[in-house]
């Protein structure tokens, strides 16, 4: 039976076992200029940019024909840059959208909320916040490509 719908049915036979997921492996997102992209990442956040031997064996020769930039992010997940630049945004059917990605959140100390505010105005990064929520506080902006970035930190200790 054809559907247009996608029906995700879970039952305890379809549920990966415990333990089985070990943690994010990468984060992948198609970007329309690799340079821009780059910089921000890079430049902007910081994060370091992956070369030589520290590049996946599996991506090695798509770095090589400047197809994909990869960068560490503090915690050692992986940001795989793919350059598209015939780029358009996701369709909202997931047959037909490679990537429908919502936002990439960074955590940070909560004493350095007001560098990382102070980083991003000067860097003339236009974002909202701070946002004060039970789960913490939030910055958020987007990257050159439109995706939401998220800077956040734990709620602050209150003593007692």
């Amino acid at each position: 039976m054809a559907t247009d719908t996608l029906n995700i049915v879970t039952t305890q036979s379809t549920v990966l076992n415990p333990g089985m997921l070990r943690g994010v492996h990468h984060i992948a997102l198609n970007v329309k200029d690799m340079q821009a992209s780059c910089h921000f990442y890079g430049n902007i956040l910081g994060l370091h940019k992956l070369v030589g031997d520290e590049v996946p064996k599996t991506l090695i020769q798509l770095v090589a024909e400047g197809k994909v930039t990869n960068f560490k992010t503090p915690d050692g997940t992986i940001l795989d840059l793919f350059w598209e630049p015939d780029y358009v945004p996701a369709d909202p059917d997931p047959a037909k959208g490679f990537t429908r990605a919502d936002h990439l959140a960074f955590d940070i100390a909560p004493e350095q909320m007001d560098s990382a505010i102070a980083h991003l105005t000067a860097a003339k990064i236009e974002f909202k916040g701070p946002i004060v929520r039970p789960t913490g506080k939030g910055i958020y902006f987007y990257d050159p490509d439109g995706f939401t970035i998220e800077v956040r930190c734990d709620p602050e200790e209150k003593s007692e």
